[in-house]
């Protein structure tokens, strides 16, 4: 991490305060207290931000970003490819523009579309919550949690090298992938999880009813903990992620299926839970 006089980027810019968003806030100000941060959204949540102390200036313009070392997209995926093009019109040749959003192709050929003068590396930290807003945002988000970066060409490297500092100065651990196979990983880790614990909430709510649900132990509340997720930042994800999507779909659906048809064979539920209980414990790794 770099000491606390010296940021990494003295001057950050974040266009949606958020959760993530301001978390990047929070955390910049806590590992360099000299950094200046200014946020562009709506006026509520900028003068909360204003009043802890998140941020330095608020902004209601794009060309406010005119002077940022950093820019940061952080709205939802395809509010941000549009803001991409937008605010590479006022960028510096020198600052260096990424994103947080949780698809990664559709934002990255929008950005080799782009002047070459404008530096564009995607980005992804892997931290969030159930509920998104900045009233839940936290300096301590990213906490020994991944942050992917996607570069589409080999002119972003030292860009790279300066964005994997600041990630680690929030406490996240930067690494680095191809777009197409982030958002083929993601589809499987994170996409299908929150569809999958989504739907189960769903159809056990609607049929259960909420007397039912009174009666519900800490196994359906662990398992559908993602159900309380906001729907328009998933709303982007699965239309620019959908073919991914689809595919991880399939997969639990046949292995659905195969369980169905096979409830009163021992052997097959045997086989699913000692599949998945081997594949937990890899989960868990160094997480306890």
């Amino acid at each position: 991490m770099s000491p606390p006089d010296s940021p990494v980027f003295p001057r950050v810019a974040i266009v949606g305060l958020g959760l993530i968003g301001g978390s990047i806030a929070f955390g910049a100000r806590r590992a360099w207290p000299s950094t200046h941060v200014v946020a562009i959204d709506r006026e509520p949540v900028v003068r909360a931000a204003l009043s802890r102390r998140a941020i330095d200036a608020a902004a209601d313009d794009l060309a406010s970003v005119a002077d940022a070392d950093l820019i940061v997209l952080a709205a939802p995926v395809r509010q941000n490819i549009a803001l991409l093009r937008r605010v590479a019109a006022y960028a510096s040749t020198s600052a260096v523009i990424t994103d947080v959003g949780g698809t990664k192709r559709a934002i990255v050929a929008a950005a080799a579309a782009l002047s070459e003068r404008v530096t564009f590396v995607g980005g992804h930290p892997i931290g969030g919550g159930a509920r998104g807003g900045f009233e839940f945002a936290t300096a301590s988000l990213f906490a020994r949690r991944p942050w992917i970066f996607t570069p589409h060409n080999a002119a972003g490297s030292n860009a790279i090298r300066r964005l994997s500092a600041f990630v680690t100065g929030l406490g996240a651990q930067p690494a680095t992938m191809d777009a197409a196979e982030h958002d083929r990983l993601m589809a499987l880790i994170s996409h299908l999880p929150q569809l999958t614990a989504t739907a189960l909430m769903e159809v056990v709510g609607g049929a259960a009813t909420a007397g039912g649900l009174r009666m519900a132990g800490q196994g359906l509340v662990d398992t559908t903990r993602l159900a309380s997720s906001p729907a328009d930042v998933w709303r982007d994800v699965c239309v620019t992620n959908a073919d991914e999507i689809g595919n991880a779909l399939d997969l639990l659906i046949e292995r659905l299926s195969e369980m169905r048809s096979d409830l009163r064979r021992a052997e097959i539920i045997d086989s699913v839970f000692d599949d998945a209980a081997r594949w937990r414990a890899q989960l868990m790794k160094g997480r306890d």
